[in-house]
């Protein structure tokens, strides 16, 4: 009885100690915990900052992200938008020793750590922004180790490019096209109706 016990309690230790060496589960999207049994997140300020290679953003145009700081084994990356807690967005391939978390329905919402594999400033994380945000920021968890993490590492807030100035360059290069297709129509017309005559 003793020894089953025994076993029990280092199978237990053991569970904890390897706690998501795999990556975040699905149930830290929201708060970004990750769930290591019994452990606090580190006090703020982290010793990471989340560098975007742009201050503004358009639909479909890739962003890159960086996470600096001390070398890290572990990350949450998610995009959002405003004071929402929703991952929004989609990440691009992920770099090495990392992969997709679905969150908020979106099987590419936000990326994290496949292994306990050593991430540093040279991992780069492509984010494609999509058509409805306005601002966003880049949000992380960054874990040195599983007792060692710091959660709402936070980016500067990015806007949007996409405003009436891209609209109005669409419609006018359509008017362009359009323009002088209707132009070239009525001159047809005409001389079709001057031979009919």
């Amino acid at each position: 009885m003793d020894a089953g016990f025994f076993g029990i309690v280092i199978l237990q230790v053991f569970t904890s100690v390897l706690s998501y060496p795999n990556g975040a589960p699905t149930s830290a999207c929201v708060d970004m915990m990750p769930r290591h049994a019994g452990i606090k997140p580190q006090p703020n300020p982290a010793p990471y900052t989340i560098h975007p290679n742009s201050t503004t953003f358009q639909t479909g145009t890739p962003i890159k992200v960086v996470i600096k700081g001390p070398d890290y084994r572990g990350v949450l990356l998610e995009a959002r938008s405003g004071s929402d807690s929703k991952a929004i967005g989609t990440w691009q391939m992920p770099p090495s020793d990392t992969k997709f978390l679905a969150c908020s329905g979106n099987q590419q919402g936000a990326i994290t750590h496949a292994n306990t594999n050593i991430k540093n400033n040279s991992t780069v994380y492509t984010w494609i922004p999509p058509a409805t945000a306005k601002n966003i920021v880049f949000m992380a968890t960054v874990a040195q180790q599983r007792t060692v993490f710091w959660v709402h590492v936070m980016s500067s807030t990015l806007t949007s490019g996409n405003g009436g100035e891209t609209s109005l360059e669409v419609h006018n290069s359509a008017d362009r096209i359009v323009t002088p297709d209707l132009i070239l129509l009525v001159v047809l017309l005409a001389n079709v109706q001057y031979l009919l005559a």
